[in-house]
């Protein structure tokens, strides 16, 4: 079979990190599990943060994460540049700097292998930009491609940024569109030609590197990166794990070209649709915001940017240091009192 030929989208049954297991199930199940930790572990699972934080000494943590999925693009050059910025997201979210990186691959046995290939050449290339030393991995045989890689890095234990320091006169940024689910089910659905995704692919390819280092030159504590929960579900995690309320302007959240155009067709993943069920048990809209910009908010991003919370007096800075980084940098909304989310 010609490789060019071969669609991986067609392999899998769920795409990118829609492929998560549900935020609400998942903590379910992580409730019954009683963690293995010591004092040393300074940020766990307990708040659903980005990754996971050990102490090695006063001035020095290891952070770690791990993350993986089937294909969101046909091309497997393409594929593993996104898995693997994406795996690479959460340590820059935590502020930290990722060093080593191991892959996690399943392949079918009928599938070629120059394919593979392809998909860790992409994902080699990630990591040779980013500074990030592939030192190993593991494979297994299964029906669906996966990729993406287990993640180590380095980060001063006081300066790391979590989901639970937002407090009360806050202001939020963003520094992606959203939309990338969307754009990916229309193209899987033959709705969309392939030059449509290019945009969602360098946003997917965009590494959240330059954002960290400009929310660290600010002063930010509070950050998190949005993926598969999509923004609503990654920011009832921070509100939640803050113990405050985000309030969100929905005509200030960026969206990539003709995401909404493509929900109002009906063009929206079975992630996104179970994301915004279970949003809506924490979420109060304001009247006039549209249905499609609801579900945009829900939609199940893949290597998204990063929601950071940033002090009001601070903001100025952190809107410099995005754009002296050629950075996005929207400014979405404001930490208040109370719990969950609004969004006018």
């Amino acid at each position: 079979m010609n490789v060019e030929s071969i669609r991986l989208t067609e392999l899998s049954a769920c795409a990118g990190c829609a492929a998560k297991l549900g935020a609400a199930e998942l903590r379910g199940v992580m409730e019954r599990v009683s963690p293995a930790t010591n004092a040393r572990v300074l940020v766990g699972y307990g708040n659903g943060d980005d990754a996971g934080v050990y102490l090695l000494r006063e001035d020095l943590a290891l952070v770690q994460t791990v993350d993986f999925f089937p294909p969101i693009v046909d091309d497997p050059y393409d594929f593993g540049r996104i898995a693997a910025t994406n795996a690479l997201s959460d340590v820059y979210a935590m502020g930290g700097k990722p060093l080593t990186a191991l892959n996690i691959v399943a392949f079918p046995e009928d599938l070629d292998l120059a394919i593979l290939a392809q998909i860790l050449e992409g994902g080699a290339a990630v990591a040779n930009d980013a500074g990030v030393a592939i030192v190993g991995g593991h494979t297994i045989k299964d029906a669906e491609p996966k990729y993406g890689m287990a993640v180590t890095g380095i980060v001063d234990p006081h300066r790391i940024v979590t989901n639970a320091g937002a407090k009360s006169g806050d202001v939020l940024v963003l520094t992606k569109p959203l939309g990338a689910g969307i754009l990916t089910t229309a193209l899987r659905r033959n709705v969309i030609a392939p030059g449509d995704l290019v945009e969602a692919v360098r946003w997917m390819t965009t590494l959240n590197e330059a954002a960290a280092a400009a929310m660290l030159a600010a002063g930010a504590r509070t950050a998190t990166d949005i993926t598969g929960f999509g923004l609503l579900g990654h920011a009832e995690s921070m509100a939640r794990a803050s113990r405050v309320r985000l309030l969100f302007n929905s005509k200030a959240v960026p969206m990539m070209a003709r995401v909404l155009e493509l929900i109002a067709d009906g063009i929206v993943p079975g992630g996104t649709r179970h994301n915004a069920e279970t949003h809506a048990g924490f979420t109060e809209f304001a009247l006039p915001v549209p249905e499609a910009v609801r579900m945009a908010l829900s939609d199940a991003q893949t290597s998204g940017g990063l929601l950071i919370a940033v002090a009001r007096e601070r903001l100025p800075l952190l809107l410099g240091e995005l754009n002296d980084r050629s950075t996005m940098a929207a400014v979405v909304g404001d930490v208040c009192e109370g719990s969950g989310i609004e969004v006018r």
